[in-house]
């Protein structure tokens, strides 16, 4: 573009020069005219003809006139001619003919910037990226050569390329982002906080009242002390022990929040009337003037009481309006009771055609072909159309060998590690190994712990093991060990993808004396999400079993009678592998012996026990009884550990246990507060008669009891006792 500008330019000139060209042959040829020969004079002859003027002398022609410069030149005429003067800046040239200067030959522009020529001059184009400068422009060599483009680094650092508080090293046109600062902690994904440590008072965080954790990461969590509520920063008095603080703190978390039942555990914070007093403490939970021991819908406002079916359910709360169901039992939840409901699972089949009424299966897969469907069959290749399963570990006895050779509670045949104990049946990647015996749990080719390992993501496929802040744990797993979509923070079990929640939600019953009708089975309700049970009448000793089975494990949660009417037991499972082996802490208020003495006079002493049971005759009298009775007996049940004090539960008393069971080496120990108070401490207790299994709650001959506040964690780290514990025996034994 810039050429073809020169050449209309110059044809522009020649024009111009030809215009004054031909202006100044008319202006020559009228002079001719005017100096012709003179003209005839009169014939007659008296009279003489004056002579004609003469002529003006001839200028000499201007060449310059013409223009015949390059243009912008100067132009001066000359006895021969014209003469031109010096092309201009950026051209060089005779004058006449003038053609553009490359200034780009000089390398005027930064290193690596594009220059651009003009006609005339030249053009740097923008500093490259990271750098910062003016854009170069001009005219000539002369100006190329002195005014070089100056180009600087930009300091990366200094804009906050990196995250605050980390290390940022500048480079030339870039910058790298390293490490936190010392004094700080973190990355820069998650960013870099002040450090804080849970070893240096200065740095700790926390509230006076609450304990401080640091976890895998690094990161300080703070959690309230057992008798207090709040974020972990501010704690304030929880006289229930549900994580609702007695009075409102000054902290915006969930529970900041005033407990709406100061004196009785509601970790749900229900209230049907919202009317700020809880569910589990107001007298008429609904507001409809009924109370609650007279409500035939205590959480549904219902003033007429009216009930169509005759069952302890109004009409307004009934899931089955004519069909009497006093368990409101409803397994699709598509609030139709199972009792009227012709499809109760939800899964488009109707009951009479289900072969898993109360389990979704449409594909109705029935490999055994006794009219039992897969996904509900306790013996799925052996025919029991019965299902029968006498010791209630959801294996039909047509298919119970009862051989379990490491004890986690897994028969050899169905058990995916049947020589090493793994209660969790964890096989991440589905290839029928379990992963306390596969060497790759996620099958990506990095062995777990064998070189070219250790997996730097053991549970997720991670094959090129990126690692951007070198911490050993690989990018993709870095806050989601399992990536189940919860973060580790608040993940349970932040290395199964299968727990992730507390949740007895789903629970079976187990009945430990099924036979007689002395007492009625027990009345389990679960609430908060399924962290809060509670058993509402006085019963045989039964059990609410969650399914989740567990290896290492620490289970804690939060005690409460509420009623001053009777003193009999109750407390929590763990290890639970059927209805004949289990662990059970059992707390009885008051001594006494049981009523009914046969097959054996069984006499129950106050206080808290743990207890082994190792049933041969599973659940029945002898069982029963000995449950009841504090001491070992044959067969049956052994006395771990009682506690001395032999104090009974006080009522309407809320008390927090903390249970820690390590299977892998029998470790065993329960703590018990009232309060902020430690009030029982099992110590280290060593049995391995149960090597894992599920977790759940007890209760015999007692009602109103509350399980609150319950929680349990996946967790296979010895704790630091074991070890001093194996030292004093060894010590023992060589003295």
């Amino acid at each position: 573009m810039s050429q073809l500008n020169q050449l209309l330019g110059e044809v522009k000139d020649l024009l111009r020069q030809q215009v004054k060209e031909t202006s100044f042959l008319r202006n020559t040829i009228a002079e001719c005219q005017a100096c012709g020969p003179l003209r005839f004079q009169s014939p007659t002859p008296s009279t003489l003809v004056p002579p004609a003027p003469p002529a003006p002398p001839t200028r000499p022609p201007r060449r310059c006139d013409s223009n015949p410069c390059f243009r912008g030149v100067q132009c001066i005429d000359t006895r021969d001619g014209f003469q031109c003067g010096p092309c201009p800046e950026g051209y060089t040239g005779n004058g006449i003919t003038c053609s553009d200067v490359d200034e780009c030959k000089y390398h005027p522009c930064y290193l690596g910037v594009r220059c651009v020529n003009l006609s005339p001059g030249f053009r740097c184009d923008a500093c490259p990226v990271g750098f910062t400068g003016p854009m170069v422009q001009g005219v000539g060599i002369s100006f190329a050569k002195s005014n070089k483009q100056v180009c600087t680094d930009i300091d990366e650092c200094r804009n906050g390329a990196c995250v605050l508080n980390s290390v940022c090293i500048n480079t030339l046109g870039t910058y790298r982002c390293g490490p936190c600062k010392p004094g700080y902690i973190g990355d820069q994904t998650r960013g870099c906080k002040p450090e804080r440590s849970c070893r240096n008072p200065e740095l700790n965080p926390c509230s006076v009242n609450a304990q401080c954790i640091e976890e895998r990461q690094g990161d300080v969590i703070c959690v309230c002390g057992v008798g207090w509520a709040g974020d972990g920063y501010v704690c304030g008095k929880d006289v229930d022990i549900d994580s609702y603080p007695d009075e409102e703190l000054l902290c915006s978390a969930r529970n900041c929040k005033k407990d709406n039942c100061k004196y009785v555990p509601n970790s749900g914070q229900e209230d049907a009337d919202r009317d700020g007093i809880g569910d589990a403490c107001d007298e008429d939970a609904d507001g409809d003037g009924i109370l609650n021991e007279q409500d035939n819908c205590v959480l549904t406002h219902n003033v007429d009481q009216r009930n169509s079916d005759r069952d302890i359910f109004g009409d307004a709360c009934d899931n089955c309006l004519n069909v009497l169901n006093n368990d409101q039992k409803d397994t699709d939840g598509d609030g139709k009771g199972d009792a009227c409901d012709d499809d109760m699972d939800g899964d488009g089949i109707k009951n009479i055609l289900d072969n898993c009424p109360k389990v979704p299966n449409r594909d109705q897969w029935d490999k055994d072909g006794d009219g039992v469907g897969d996904a509900c069959d306790s013996c799925p290749d052996i025919s029991n159309p019965n299902q029968s399963d006498v010791d209630n570990d959801l294996i039909g006895d047509s298919c119970d060998t009862n051989q379990d050779s490491d004890g986690d509670g897994h028969q050899d045949s169905t058990d995916n590690c049947p020589t090493v104990i793994n209660s969790a049946q964890l096989d991440t990647d589905k290839d029928g190994i379990g992963d306390e015996c596969d060497d790759d749990d996620d099958n990506d080719g990095i062995p777990d712990l064998v070189p070219p390992g250790p997996d730097n993501c053991r549970l997720v496929p991670n094959p090129a093991q990126e690692d951007s802040n070198s911490d050993g744990v690989g990018d993709i797993c870095e806050s989601d060990f399992d990536q189940d979509q919860v973060i580790d923070r608040i993940d349970v079990c932040p290395e199964n993808a299968e727990v992730t929640l507390t949740d007895f939600r789903a629970y079976q019953t187990v009945v430990l004396d099924p036979e007689g009708d002395a007492q009625i089975d027990p009345n389990w309700v679960v609430l908060n999400q399924g962290m809060e049970i509670v058993q509402t009448m006085n019963s045989d000793p039964g059990l609410a079993v969650g399914y989740t089975a567990f290896n290492g494990v620490d289970f804690e949660g939060t005690f409460h009678v509420n009623t001053q009417t009777d003193d009999d037991y109750a407390g929590f499972i763990f290890g639970y592998q059927d209805s004949s082996s289990f662990y059970v802490v059992m707390w009885k208020q008051t001594e006494q012996t049981y009523w009914q003495a046969t097959p054996f006079r069984a006499v129950a002493e106050p206080g808290i026990q743990l207890k082994a049971v190792k049933s041969k005759t599973g659940p029945g009298e002898h069982l029963r009884n000995s449950l009841w009775h504090t001491g070992d007996t044959s067969d049956q049940v052994r006395l771990l550990w009682k506690d001395s004090r032999n104090v009974g539960w006080k009522d309407k008393v809320s008390y927090r246990w903390f249970l820690q069971h390590r299977p892998q080496v029998g470790y065993i120990r329960v703590r018990f507060y009232e309060g902020s108070e430690l009030v029982a401490d099992s110590g280290v207790t060593i049995d391995t008669t149960m090597r894992g299994g599920r977790l759940g709650v007890f209760c015999f001959s007692q009602e109103n009891i509350i399980w609150s506040n319950l929680k349990y964690r996946c967790n296979d780290t010895i704790p630091e006792d074991f070890q001093e514990f194996q030292t004093q025996n060894f010590d023992r034994l060589d003295n």
